[in-house]
C-alpha cells in the first residue's frame, strides 16, 4: 500500500483589536522619543495587536477565542466545515490555562467532539511542530483532515503599569518585540486539486549544553522565588546565533529534498523582528524567491506567525512554484521548517 501524500488545503489567521503603534506605547507608558527611536530603529516593528487594552488593562481576547477564529477563516477558505476534521494539534507557548488545554477549547468553539487532540508547548517552531505531528498522524492512514494550529497571546505577561524606565534590558525587548495572534491550517491526505504537497518538515532541538536564549516562567498562586522576571530574552545571543540556524535549516531542506537554491519561489523567514528578519534574509541568500514576512506590521506573533506567512502565499502560489518556511526557538535553540510545492 502506497504512502499517502499529504497537502495543506488552506490557512487562516486573527489578530486581536486595532493596530497599537510604537507612538501608542510611548504615550502610555510615558516615554519620550527617543524611546520611540530605539524600538523603532533597533527593532524596527512598527505596530503589533495586543489582547489587552491600553487605557484598562482588560483582556479582550482569549488565545482560544482568537485560535476558533483562524480555525473558521482556514475551514472556510478550504470549503470544509468543523465536521470535516478528525484530529487538531495545536502548538503554543502561551496557552490560556495549564488545563484545560487552549486546543479543547477552541474545539469546544467550533462544535468539534470525539476527535484526538494534541497540544505542544513550544515557543516560535512549535507551529511548525504542530504541522510535523499533524503530518504524521496523517501518514497512518487513520485520519484524513488535521486541523494544525498555532498562536501565543501574552496577556499574562504584559502589564500596562510597567514602568519601562525601571525595566532591564532582558525584560524591556518583549515590551516592543511581541504581538498577540492565532493562525491555522488545514491538512488532508485527499488528492484535492491546487493544494500545496507538503515536502518535507524539519524539526530539532539543538540546545545540548547551550544556556536557553529566553525563559518565560509560569507562577501560579505559590510564588517560591519573589523578585525574579517571569519573562527574559537573550537578544545579543539571539541575533548572533538565529541568522546561522535559519541559514542551516535551510541548506539541510534543500539537499533532503534534492532542490537548488533557485528552485524555491518563496521564502517565509523567522518572523524575529523589523530588523532581524531581512538580516537573516540577506543571510539565506535567495534572491530569486519572493519573501513573505508581517513583522513590521503586526510584531513577532511566535507560533501563529507561519500560518499567517502561509495564509499569504498559498493563494499567490501556482503549480509548479516551490515555498520554504523557516523558524527558530532560541528558548533552547530549536530549528524548523518545512517545504511545500503547487503540483
Amino acid at each position: 500500500m502506497s504512502t499517502p501524500e499529504v497537502r495543506v488545503l488552506a490557512a487562516g489567521s486573527a489578530l486581536p483589536g486595532p493596530p497599537v503603534d510604537n507612538a501608542a506605547l510611548a504615550r502610555r507608558f510615558n516615554m519620550d522619543a527617543s524611546w520611540q527611536q530605539w524600538v523603532d530603529v533597533f527593532i524596527g516593528t512598527r505596530s503589533r495587536h495586543l489582547a489587552v487594552d491600553l487605557e484598562s488593562g482588560e483582556v479582550r481576547s482569549s488565545l482560544a477565542e482568537l485560535g476558533a477564529e483562524a480555525a473558521r477563516r482556514a475551514l472556510d477558505t478550504a470549503g470544509l466545515s468543523p465536521d470535516d476534521v478528525d484530529v487538531m494539534v495545536m502548538g503554543t507557548a502561551t496557552p490560556d490555562q495549564l488545563m484545560p488545554a487552549t486546543v479543547n477549547m477552541i474545539a469546544e468553539r467550533l462544535g468539534i467532539n470525539d476527535i484526538p487532540t494534541y497540544q505542544l508547548q513550544s515557543g516560535c517552531t512549535g507551529a511548525v511542530g504542530a504541522l510535523d505531528v499533524g503530518r504524521q498522524l496523517l501518514l497512518t492512514g487513520e485520519h484524513r483532515t488535521a486541523l494544525v494550529l498555532g498562536g501565543d497571546v501574552c496577556a499574562k505577561h504584559f502589564d500596562v503599569d510597567f514602568d519601562l524606565k525601571a525595566m532591564a534590558p532582558t525584560e524591556l525587548v518583549n515590551v516592543v518585540l511581541f504581538g498577540d495572534g492565532a493562525g491555522a491550517a488545514v491538512l488532508t491526505t485527499e488528492p484535492v486539486a491546487d493544494a500545496a504537497l507538503v515536502h518535507g518538515i524539519l524539526n530539532r532541538l539543538t540546545g545540548l549544553g547551550r544556556v536557553p536564549g529566553q525563559v518565560v516562567d509560569w507562577y501560579g498562586q505559590a510564588n517560591r522565588r519573589p523578585g525574579d522576571s517571569a519573562l527574559q530574552e537573550d537578544y545579543k545571543a539571539i541575533e548572533q546565533l538565529v541568522p546561522g540556524m535559519a541559514t542551516e535549516v535551510l541548506k539541510e531542506l534543500l539537499d533532503r529534498l534534492d532542490w537548488t537554491e533557485t528552485d524555491v519561489d518563496y521564502l517565509l523567514p523567522p518572523q524575529l523582528s523589523g530588523t532581524m528578519t531581512p538580516r537573516i534574509v540577506t543571510e539565506l541568500g535567495l534572491p530569486g524567491a519572493e519573501e513573505v514576512s508581517c513583522v513590521t506590521e503586526i510584531a513577532n506573533t511566535g507560533n501563529a506567525a507561519p500560518f499567517i506567512q502561509l495564509e499569504r502565499a498559498l493563494p499567490e502560489m501556482v503549480p509548479g512554484d516551490r515555498a520554504i518556511g523557516i523558524a527558530i526557538e532560541s528558548s533552547k535553540w530549536i530549528k524548523a521548517g518545512f517545504a511545500l510545492g503547487k503540483v
